[in-house]
């Protein structure tokens, strides 16, 4: 794996992860009883933004370093899943 496949991995990673997260723990506003005037009911009250996007770089930076071990450990290798397609046949 060289450097930009290091990073691309970790971007879709952390991306997927992000996009997991979101919905975990909201609270429309409707549910809080405080919807703004111009707003949907439906609206996060609080998103928590920040402490998700913390949680997906913890989480992603995880499964980065076993993703990361798994291919330059040789566990997998190109020919291993060069060989995957057999199973289907």
């Amino acid at each position: 794996m060289n450097l930009t496949g290091a990073i691309v991995l970790y971007a879709v990673l952390w991306f997927l992860t992000l996009f997991l997260l979101l919905p975990i723990g909201l609270v429309s506003q409707e549910e809080a009883g405080e919807v703004v005037p111009g707003t949907h009911a439906g609206a996060p009250a609080r998103s928590g933004l920040k402490k998700k996007a913390l949680w997906a770089t913890v989480v992603s930076a995880v499964l980065w370093a076993g993703c990361a071990y798994v291919i330059l450990g040789g566990l997998v290798t190109r020919e291993d899943v060069m060989g995957w397609d057999q199973f289907l046949r």
